[in-house]
């Protein structure tokens, strides 16, 4: 038996035996290797211990599903339509040269296969002549492919940024859209965080559409060529076991790749966490700081790391286990099938291959073989591409997401955990948005307005009162008592729920918080904001305008700064606290509106700055509504709005018997 055996048996085998016995010692020791590791760390790290809650509360216990389905098909027309609007525009235009520059790219294979298949020919033949003739020829031909090749890559590029634009313009119409980007991050709760899904996962959506596209295009228009080529001479046999493999492995594929897009989603929510609460760090920085609680926050910073390469390294290797297969049905067996499909025409004896001297079978071999080749090589990748198709789906169910949540806030829907039980606020009618709103010059009055949060919590079931141009209002009363509920209502931030709400129209209301907002920009655009220097100018406002109301907050030192109005920087930063609020008070000397809303506005100011320009602002006939704890601010008041935090409010005129508090 040993020399039957011995005959099998060579340098070659028995590397191969051994290489192939020697995967399963390598993973054995190294699970052995990693399972005495984890004996001598029993300890946990201490982020494992920090827990945190980060959801989108409307989808809470639902599967976050995005499969290659009619229901991702459906939701990626609907996004073409955004970013390809119609025949006629330029992204339609760039599909069409991408398709060119594949079928070009497509016949310039095939015409090298041809000419090299002729350049070898003369090699073998000793053809010098026609060997010489051929490699120029093929040199000639070098700069049209790279031509092809660089016009492709530039095509696949450039439509890449026209889907990104006209995703990401079409999506920041509807997100700054009135006060959207306010009640997707204040109202509604479906999603934690719209910076994601606006930056990156736009980005990666456009990116893989693009990709999936080319690669789904160049596979099937080689197979149209190759099939097309091939049958001519060979038949339609040999092309038609290729194509049936395409079917069977396709769907074999498609179906074990199903959770790729709901990982893929799972993965973008995570990073989505990962980078708000770094955000978070910066945000709340000064507070933080205050607690010397940078620790903490580096363990929650961590946890949510570890989420998220924990949720990778589970993606990776699913991938890895999806990729095994892949490989095995999308190359090794469709090489296999297309030795079997080539050696049809070749081994029938009715084929007309058959009866040919063997220098033309073998010539036929060698052209024909390269194209099943290349068929084989364009129906693996075509097999394949389905898995970035599902992995398309996970970002096109993120884009959908965004967009029907931008959709429904723009027509007055959210939705959100409600404190108070549905039923109650109906017993109450008190329905989101079932108010009415009436604009009118020089007036503000409440009808029976409900004082109700977004979430149910009601303040005041019914607040009635009215205030005319001239009537400034000090409105006071405990913390949570219903004050800035107030004012956002007023400002159409939160929906009414019930009455009549009688205002100006917006821009003739105008609001200052206690930490007042400076933008990115000049100094200029720190007073006219939100007004651009062109639209100043429109209004026909002028530097010096701007530069009397800086004068009258006692900011013209500022002037002296670099370049003056045009002097840039991070004026967050490089402005005081009492300079940001004067500066607040200074746009609101610029734009002027028949009333304004003060919310501890001036708490950083001197007593006397205050007191000058509460005066100006009655002088020009800007109507105050004023949240304030100052005495100071009552002698500059008519009348009083106060609140007592259970429900009840009190609105009366301010008179010499009126009792002042505050400090």
């Amino acid at each position: 038996m040993a020399p039957v055996l011995s005959k099998y048996v060579s340098q070659k085998n028995a590397l191969i035996g051994g290489a192939v016995a020697g995967v399963p010692l390598v993973v054995f020791l190294l699970k052995k290797y990693a399972f005495q590791k984890k004996k001598f760390v029993k300890r946990k790290a201490p982020e494992n211990d920090i827990k945190y809650l980060i959801v989108d509360k409307s989808t809470e216990g639902k599967n976050n599903k995005a499969h290659v389905n009619a229901r991702f098909i459906k939701q990626l027309f609907q996004i073409l339509k955004i970013v390809i609007p119609g025949f006629a525009s330029p992204e339609f235009g760039f599909l069409l040269l991408v398709a060119a520059s594949l079928i070009a790219r497509s016949y310039s294979d095939i015409w090298m296969i041809q000419t090299g298949t002729v350049v070898e020919t003369a090699i073998i033949s000793m053809n010098t002549d026609l060997f010489k003739k051929q490699l120029l020829y093929f040199f000639a031909g070098m700069p049209i492919i790279s031509l092809v090749n660089n016009v492709l890559k530039w095509s696949i590029g450039e439509l890449k940024l026209r889907l990104r634009t006209r995703l990401t313009h079409h999506l920041y119409n509807d997100y700054l859209r009135g006060y959207t980007y306010y009640k997707i991050n204040n109202l509604d709760n479906r999603i934690s965080n719209p910076d994601q899904l606006l930056t990156a996962d736009v980005d990666k959506f456009c990116d893989s559409f693009t990709d999936l596209y080319s690669n789904i295009c160049k596979p099937y228009l080689d197979i149209v060529i190759y099939v097309y080529q091939l049958t001519t001479t060979l038949g339609f046999k040999t092309p038609s076991v290729m194509l049936g493999y395409l079917m069977v492995s396709g769907f074999i594929l498609t179906y074990l790749r199903r959770p790729t897009g709901r990982m893929t989603v799972t993965e973008q929510k995570l990073e989505g966490e990962y980078r708000y609460i770094n955000s978070r760090l910066i945000t709340n920085s000064e507070e933080i700081a205050f607690y010397n609680g940078n620790n903490r926050e580096k363990l929650t910073m961590l946890a949510s790391f570890n989420k998220l390469t924990t949720h990778l390294r589970k993606f990776l290797e699913f991938r890895v286990y999806v990729g095994f297969i892949d490989n095995i049905v999308g190359k090794y067996i469709a090489t296999v099938v297309g030795f079997y499909a080539v050696s049809i025409p070749f081994m029938t004896t009715s084929s007309p291959l058959a009866h040919v001297s063997q220098n033309e079978r073998f010539r036929n071999y060698y052209t024909m073989g390269r194209m099943l080749v290349k068929l084989a090589e364009a129906i693996g990748r075509l097999v394949l591409a389905g898995r970035d198709m599902t992995r398309l789906a996970g970002f096109t169910a993120r884009v959908t997401e965004i967009m029907t949540v931008l959709d429904d806030l723009n027509k007055g829907h959210y939705i959100r955990t409600m404190l108070t039980d549905n039923n109650t606020l109906k017993e109450k009618k008190l329905i989101p948005n079932s108010g009415r709103i009436i604009t009118k010059d020089n007036m503000i009055k409440f009808d029976k307005v409900p004082l109700v949060t977004p979430n149910g919590d009601v303040l005041v079931e019914e607040l009635s009162f009215e205030v005319k141009s001239g009537m400034n209002v000090l409105v006071c009363g405990p913390n949570g008592c219903g004050k800035s509920s107030l004012f956002r209502i007023l400002g159409e931030l939160w929906p009414l729920f019930g009455g009549t709400l009688t205002k100006p129209p917006k821009g003739k209301l105008f609001y200052i918080p206690q930490k007042p907002y400076m933008t990115l920009g000049t100094l200029r655009d720190q007073v006219s904001y939100p007004h651009t220097k062109e639209e100043m100018q429109r209004r026909r406002k002028t530097d010096l305008d701007i530069a009397q109301h800086l004068e009258r907050v006692q900011l013209s030192y500022l002037l002296q700064r670099d370049q003056g109005w045009d002097t840039v920087a991070d004026w967050m930063d490089v402005l005081s606290g009492g300079e940001k609020q004067r500066i607040a008070m200074a746009r609101l000397f610029y734009h002027q509106p028949q009333f304004a809303i003060l919310d501890e506005c001036t708490s950083a100011v001197s007593v006397d700055v205050e007191g000058s320009m509460y005066q100006y602002c009655r002088d020009v006939g800007i109507t105050l509504f004023t949240v304030s704890h100052r005495k100071s601010l009552w002698k500059h008041h008519d009348y009083y709005l106060q609140m007592d935090g259970r429900g009840s409010f009190e609105f009366s005129k301010i008179d010499s018997d009126t009792e002042e508090f505050g400090s």
